[in-house]
């Protein structure tokens, strides 16, 4: 798999992918579940290695930081201790910083939903073709750790394979694409699940994973859900006409 390395530019960081799993799972941000929010970030940083993305030192030197709060929180404390003044929640500083984040965060969410056009955007003769604005009612996008998290899990039904396999057919991320496009043809969404058959062996899962993103940076297709943790579901965002001939080739993709 080392022939399809992808990376992804405006990484949120570690701080939004830590609030996300918050938000996510519905805690308490002044009394984070330390063991619980490290196990999970760390299984989405095991994700992105999988998928050979580009993991920015600040993600992991997070990862460092949890397990350092996670490994104090452990440790028994003494009588001596106990006889001291209480020493500060070792999750406090973090607890700080997300709220400090969050707080800048919610400003620029807030700027972001004001008008934009005529200062960071233009209009032009002949608009974008959209054809989900009407039919997605109830639905919202899918942001990148969730599909990750989506991952994950189907990762994790699909153990690495122990023994080595000397296969000549190379796995092409292009032709997943093109297949991904075909099922597309003629059905309004295809649920995430419904792409990773009980037969698709684990590297099969990383290509199509990779094409699912190739397609999404295309502006192809968008993920989206209509009930918190529910089911991900695949949207075109143009008109796939079932008749129309869709080839998507490898010149058009940086995978060798």
């Amino acid at each position: 798999m080392s022939g399809y390395d992808i990376h992804l530019e405006n990484f949120e960081g570690p701080l939004d992918l830590l609030l996300h799993l918050i938000k996510k799972n519905e805690m308490d941000i002044s009394d984070i579940p330390i063991a619980a929010i490290t196990a999970q970030y760390l299984g989405i940083l095991d994700a992105m290695k999988t998928l050979n993305l580009d993991i920015a030192g600040e993600f992991l030197l997070m990862a460092a930081t949890l397990l350092h709060i996670k490994s104090k929180m452990l440790l028994p404390r003494s009588y001596e201790d106990d006889a001291e003044e209480e020493e500060e929640d070792p999750r406090a500083e973090l607890v700080r910083r997300l709220l400090e984040y969050q707080k800048y965060k919610d400003v620029s969410e807030t700027l972001e939903a004001g008008p934009m056009l005529g200062r960071d955007l233009f209009a032009r003769a002949a608009p974008e073709p959209e054809v989900l604005e009407e039919a997605e009612t109830g639905f919202v996008a899918v942001g990148l750790f969730d599909l990750l998290a989506a991952l994950r899990d189907v990762l994790e039904e699909k153990p690495e394979e122990l023994v080595h396999e000397v296969n000549l057919e190379q796995l092409s991320v292009t032709d997943r694409i093109n297949a991904i496009l075909t099922e597309l043809q003629g059905k309004e969404s295809v649920a995430f699940l419904d792409l990773f058959s009980d037969g698709i062996r684990r590297s099969e899962v990383i290509v199509t994973f990779l094409a699912l993103l190739e397609l999404v940076k295309m502006r192809m297709v968008r993920f989206m859900q209509n009930t918190h943790h529910g089911t991900i579901w695949l949207f075109p965002s143009v008109p796939i006409d079932e008749t129309e001939e869709l080839e998507v080739g490898e010149d058009s993709l940086g995978y060798t």
